[in-house]
């Protein structure tokens, strides 16, 4: 059998080899400590979990959707304005999608051709290159380096490559390295488009996972976003909704309009006691999520705290549910020192290598245990000796 030559765009699933391992070590009586996968250990709130089975209860629910409810489409709307304080939103600038790994993944297809340049950070979460290949476009990676703090730096992207991109890729609080934006940065990125005419795509999925500073926010709140841009916005992380697979693309209107195009090709709609539940949580009180953020700094400290004490520099970790850490001592290859943690501490994260290029030299954590947990984790680290 052939296969498509599209399968050969893509390496091995490293998220997927991890998990076979762990299977085996614990299989094995091993004690594990799985900091690689980026899901919530917290529950769904009780109201979310309500509105979905009181409507999977309704058979009538069961039927293709077919289209975002009206209700669900304002009640994102009605979110950003109490949430982000943005009042310009409107159903027309609102559709819904499986989760933002499905959304960023089949948006390439609704705006560019094979050819077409789409410009993705480096390191970054992978279906932002895959979704790019898929379309065959060509990408160019600008680099997140310690040397900017790992944020996007316009300034050294040329003009030559800004002119032909259809869009540009900006995740913050970024996934993996937990670097957070600020309005400067913003204005510099909604202007940079403007010069080149080119569509921002902004990942907003831990808006509200960030820490030692103002609250996170919303790209589509700063002047001229919306002229220039979209937002793929989740409840995955502030509602522990991830299996539920609920996201969305808001913002500018025609480009809203091409995704929702596309998506109905492919999609008979968000199953309704989902956009159900959405709406509950969209609507709901939103105390537990500010309490959930403190409960994530407090796995974030006594990790950063914990591997600096073994002599680990300090990781960067001011947002998101990940600590982005540079690899201790001379080392330089993730892969090999990610098998190596886990062989010998029991520990899994995922080498930086899987992110990208720039990615080389760090590991990614997921901050998905609670600080007793991290905690006894950083200790097998050191009892396993490896740091020396």
């Amino acid at each position: 059998m052939q296969f498509s030559h599209r399968l050969g765009l893509f390496g091995a699933e490293v998220f997927a080899a991890l998990n076979d391992r762990r299977v085996a070590l614990e299989a094995e009586g091993r004690t594990i400590y799985n900091l690689s996968v980026g899901t919530p250990d917290f529950a769904p709130y009780p109201h979310v979990v309500d509105a979905l089975t009181d409507a999977a209860q309704d058979p009538a629910m069961w039927k293709y959707s077919l289209r975002d409810l009206p209700e669900l489409k304002q009640a994102v709307c009605d979110y950003y304005e109490r949430r982000f304080g943005i009042s310009g939103i409107t159903p027309n600038m609102v559709a819904s999608c499986n989760g933002t790994q499905e959304g960023v993944g089949h948006f390439a297809l609704a705006l560019a051709d094979p050819g077409d340049t789409v410009i993705v950070p480096d390191p970054c979460y992978p279906v932002f290159q895959a979704g790019a290949k898929l379309a065959g476009a060509d990408i160019y990676y600008y680099p997140l380096c310690a040397e900017h703090d790992f944020l996007p730096y316009v300034a050294d992207i040329p003009a030559e490559v800004a002119d032909r991109a259809k869009y540009m890729i900006v995740s913050l609080p970024a996934n993996p390295v937990g670097s957070v934006g600020t309005p400067e940065l913003y204005q510099e990125i909604i202007d940079f488009a403007r010069a080149h005419d080119l569509i921002i795509v902004h990942d907003n999925a831990y808006s509200d996972i960030v820490f030692d500073g103002p609250r996170g926010g919303s790209f589509l709140g700063y002047p001229g976003a919306l002229e220039v841009g979209v937002e793929f916005f989740s409840l995955s992380k502030s509602f522990n909704v991830t299996g539920a697979r609920i996201g969305f693309c808001v913002g500018r209107p025609d480009v809203v309009a091409a995704f929702a195009k596309l998506r109905g090709q492919i999609d008979f709609g968000m199953f309704l006691p989902i956009q159900k539940a959405a709406i509950a949580a969209l609507t709901g009180p939103l105390e537990q999520v500010e309490e959930q953020r403190l409960k994530y700094q407090e796995r974030r400290d006594a990790l950063c705290d914990g591997l600096e004490v073994l002599g680990w520099e300090r990781p960067n970790a001011h947002g998101s549910m990940f600590v982005w850490a540079k690899l201790p001592g001379a080392r330089t290859d993730s892969m090999a020192f990610c098998e190596e943690l886990m062989e010998k501490a029991g520990v899994i994260v995922t080498p930086g290598a899987s992110f990208g290029p720039s990615g080389e030299g760090y590991v990614r954590m997921a901050l998905v245990l609670p600080p007793a947990g991290i905690r006894e984790a950083v200790e097998a680290i050191r009892a396993a000796g490896i740091l020396g």
